[in-house]
């Protein structure tokens, strides 16, 4: 089993390259759950309160209001597109690097910071690891735009006065669910850039990928539950929650 296992991994694949790659994917994708563990959870779920006290509020004013407020979401629409538009071109550039990788592992051994002793399979699955990474990271900014039609269609379903009934106030909660659940995919998208930056250092080594890695996780939790953002939003979650009460 071992030699069979050895003859389908890449030459010089290693422990450390396992733990690295593994690393990335797991602090990636169990990120929000870890996050939920240390504190409050993500400043995503925090301010799904703030969204549904603006639904309140939205359904108790003038159809004006709602022409500013689908204003402000289309600017959000117009930065998913923006994202995922350049995602795809980086997408097709390391599609490209992988249909050329014997050229692009050549003029690589020219730089200071590759693992020089990295072999030609390794390189590849490197690249692969990176596409990997940038194509989950463009289908959560598609699924985001789909989520935000959407939500744009929810709120236009939305009664004009005030959320005065039960139906009314489900159908304004579930509006701001779906409103949420589009912005975790936007922030999916976007954490994912930062590891694949983290995976980047796999062509420096499988250490210095780690400890990349590391520091990448480290910042991203400073900023969640840290940073003065973080701290702004929280108390503003906590009186809102206490004037509603």
């Amino acid at each position: 089993m071992t030699a069979l296992a050895a003859w389908y991994l890449p030459l010089g694949f290693g422990f450390a390259h396992a733990a690295a790659i593994v690393l990335i994917l797991v602090l990636w994708g169990f990120y929000t759950p870890i996050l939920a563990c240390l504190g409050r959870g993500s400043l995503n779920s925090q301010l799904h309160s703030v969204r549904l006290r603006w639904l309140e509020v939205h359904q108790d004013t003038g159809r004006e209001h709602r022409v500013f407020d689908a204003i402000l979401l289309g600017h959000i629409s117009n930065s998913i597109s923006y994202f995922g538009s350049g995602t795809l071109l980086v997408l097709a550039g390391l599609v490209g690097a992988l249909a050329n990788v014997n050229n692009v592992f050549l003029l690589t051994r020219g730089l200071a910071f590759i693992d020089h002793s990295m072999s030609l399979q390794l390189f590849t699955l490197c690249v692969l690891l990176l596409t990997a990474i940038l194509a989950q990271c463009f289908f959560s900014f598609t699924y985001a735009l789909r989520k935000m039609a959407y939500t744009f269609a929810m709120l236009g379903g939305l009664q004009a006065t005030k959320a005065d009934s039960p139906q009314a106030r489900i159908m304004g909660e579930q509006s701001a669910v779906v409103l949420t659940e589009a912005v975790r995919s936007i922030n999916t998208g976007i954490r994912g850039y930062y590891y694949a930056v983290a995976a980047l250092f796999l062509f420096a080594g499988p250490w210095a990928c780690i400890a990349a890695t590391l520091v990448i996780t480290a910042l991203l939790y400073y900023r969640q539950l840290f940073s003065p953002t973080a701290v702004a939003i929280a108390r503003y979650v906590d009186v809102l929650k206490s004037v509603k009460g």
